[in-house]
């Protein structure tokens, strides 16, 4: 095996006549780099996209949300859902809400949102989003979407008026001023441009909701677990509550993004197939080159399998060089991406302004040792052409 071992390096090395072994070996090698990486990045894009819309989508909307089955109101004392919880409570915070739509008007202008009644202490979710003003509420302040304070032209301390809808066309019309506290700008264009925060004790006044609340939101501090926390809370409320993860609010988008998945992992899985069948294409030619020395080994007695041994191992080099420098190129490019964002895309329709690009060591673990196996096969096949060769044939016409 050793001496397989080095008749291969030195084939890989060779500089004799115009190269082409030590040609054919580093085009396979830039190959298979190329295919390795072009998945692997492919599969970091993904991990990455997926990442941060969850981060987003979670960051406003919370983890699971509990609420009436049609969207009514409902006393909260009647459930205690945090006394239920509280076994829970160092995984998840769980805080009450109210969600109502109105009419928000500024001097002449005026828009539908989407407002949102919560407790000051819960509103901490929001601190990193906030670009001016504060995320602290106080009584008749309003934080609103940085979309929104562009479309209406507002800034802060202005003062606006909320109107409920469900009150607009009659003579007892219920309304509120307000004054801008703080915008934030969560990245989801449509998002900011519909919701509104206020504090709880005035949504319940301006909807005139007396005690009832529209639902809980519980955020989990490690994800990872969100599943059995959905559990719990399921078994822990009856109808005609119900709970809702945010992937089962928003199963369309991350349907859209399995549906993606599979068809990208194909295109880009043929590219690292092309630089196999490339290998394949390369050991067969360098066999046909190295026709004669394979005869004369053969006529001074080494066996066939130690001469199959050489290409398989050459194979196997091959293979190992071009899965490792196209991990590599991998990595670089995505520290590269993550650290200084080369690569932009528009926030208004991908949530984010910058490709995120997720490294994922089990992926790449997974596709380097998929290659190698593949590269392994297609190599040992490869080279038992080369224990066909007889040695009369091989030297007849040296």
């Amino acid at each position: 095996m050793k001496f397989s071992l080095l008749l291969a390096l030195k084939h890989i090395r060779s500089d004799h006549k115009s190269g082409f072994i030590k040609t054919a070996s580093t085009l396979s090698i830039i190959g298979l780099s190329i295919g390795v990486s072009a998945l692997l990045i492919t599969l970091f894009i993904l991990n990455g996209f997926e990442r941060v819309i969850s981060e987003k989508i979670t960051q406003v909307d919370g983890h699971i949300r509990v609420k009436h089955f049609l969207n009514e109101p409902f006393n909260p004392s009647i459930y205690n859902l945090e006394k239920k919880l509280s076994t829970q409570m160092n995984s998840v915070s769980i805080s009450q809400y109210t969600q109502n739509t109105a009419l928000l008007r500024k001097g002449q202008f005026a828009e539908g949102v989407v407002v949102e009644g919560m407790n000051e202490e819960d509103l901490e979710f929001i601190d990193k989003m906030v670009v001016e003003g504060s995320s602290r509420l106080i009584d008749k302040g309003v934080i609103i979407g940085k979309s929104l304070a562009d479309l209406l032209g507002i800034s802060l301390n202005d003062k606006i008026t909320i109107f409920d809808l469900t009150t607009l066309y009659l003579n007892n019309k219920n309304f509120m001023q307000f004054n801008i506290q703080g915008i934030f700008h969560s990245g989801m264009t449509e998002y900011d441009k519909s919701s509104i925060f206020i504090k709880i004790e005035d949504s319940k006044s301006l909807f005139n909701l007396n005690e009832k609340i529209s639902g809980y939101v519980i955020r989990l501090k490690k994800i990872d677990n969100y599943n059995v926390i959905n559990k719990t809370v399921s078994s822990n409320i009856s109808y005609p509550l119900m709970s809702m993860t945010w992937k089962e609010k928003n199963r369309a988008l991350y349907k859209w993004l399995n549906v993606q998945r599979w068809p990208i992992l194909f295109i880009f899985s043929l590219i690292t197939l092309v630089a196999i069948i490339n290998i394949i294409s390369s050991l067969s030619m360098i066999v046909v080159d190295k026709t004669t020395q394979i005869g004369l080994l053969s006529a001074i007695g080494m066996p066939s399998s130690k001469i199959k041994n050489i290409f398989f191992i050459k194979g196997l080099i091959i293979g190992f060089l071009g899965t490792m420098l196209g991990s590599l190129i991998a990595i670089s490019l995505a520290t590269l991406q993550n650290n200084f964002k080369i690569i932009g895309v528009p926030e208004d329709i991908y949530f984010m302004n910058f490709i995120p690009i997720d490294i994922n060591f089990i992926q790449i673990l997974t596709i380097s040792t998929m290659t190698l196996v593949i590269t392994s096969f297609v190599s040992y096949s490869t080279s038992a052409r080369s224990s066909k060769i007889l040695p009369s044939q091989a030297l007849k016409y040296e």
